[in-house]
């Protein structure tokens, strides 16, 4: 039955507003209410709509669209709500967060990149330093690089920490949420550690585990990024703040989804 639950006047839809916001005919509402879909009750002759029962309505319609049953939280991360295997790169509006990203970045000092959670980048690292650009040269440091971001995938510590890279730089990971799942890593690094620089014996192995001339390692040395304790305290509290965000874009445009879905059902009947 239609709920008639008394709502404030103020709060109440007629139906010209619910077919302008769900973007369907007079004929079809009648037809939701009538078959107890959609949550409305009678006043005097007319048919009214509470704006919170409406949205709870299309937040439902959400999650029957776009969620399964949770499913636990696993480093693959292939399985979006509702959308099996389909990549960050696809879940993310790419060109406005590549320019978030950026933006962080240049203003943390710091290079940053996200990634999938089997440490596939998504967006072109940002501000990256002189260091890791002699590095990324060729398909096979590609895949290096790749890998160290996996064994950080697997490390699900609690708050983000410092570690060091296989450069030996300091690098730091924020995880990008969608409910209860691990969609994808905020990557934070090209920060010098404070024994920097490295050994004779450490650019070596450097330069080894990369397959690059040593002479090249010890030449960049100094293109990476110095910061003092505070600035480095400071990137390290902004790097989940960054995934934050980017999960909240992901939540965001998953119930928009839902809703596209929900009105694509509603102009079907």
């Amino acid at each position: 039955m239609p709920d008639r639950t008394v709502q404030p006047m103020t709060d109440l839809l007629t139906t010209k507003d619910v077919q302008d916001l769900l973007h369907v005919d007079r004929t079809t509402v009648y037809r939701m209410v009538d078959s107890g879909q959609l949550p409305a009750m009678r006043v005097g002759k007319q048919w009214r709509f509470a704006r919170a029962d409406l949205e709870r309505w299309l937040r439902q319609q959400a999650v029957r669209g776009t969620a399964q049953a949770p499913a636990p939280a696993a480093s693959s991360g292939t399985q979006a709500a509702g959308k099996p295997d389909v990549p960050l790169s696809e879940l993310l509006p790419i060109q406005c967060v590549q320019m978030i990203q950026d933006g962080f970045a240049e203003a943390l000092g710091v290079m940053i990149v996200i990634t999938d959670m089997d440490g596939r980048p998504v967006t072109r690292v940002s501000n990256s330093c002189g260091l890791y650009d002699i590095v990324i040269g060729s398909s096979e440091a590609v895949a290096l690089c790749i890998q160290s971001w996996q064994r950080l995938a697997g490390a699900l510590t609690l708050e983000p920490k410092f570690a060091p890279s296989d450069l030996g730089l300091l690098c730091a990971r924020g995880l990008i949420r969608m409910g209860n799942e691990l969609k994808g890593m905020v990557f934070l690094g090209g920060i010098a550690p404070d024994t920097w620089p490295p050994s004779e014996s450490e650019i070596t192995a450097i330069a080894a585990h990369f397959g690059l001339d040593p002479g090249r390692v010890r030449a960049n040395l100094d293109a990476v990024y110095r910061l003092n304790k505070e600035a480095r305290d400071r990137a390290l509290g902004f790097v989940q703040r960054i995934a934050d965000i980017l999960s909240h874009v992901l939540e965001d445009r998953s119930v928009l989804y839902g809703r596209l879905q929900a009105i694509a059902t509603l102009t079907s009947l």
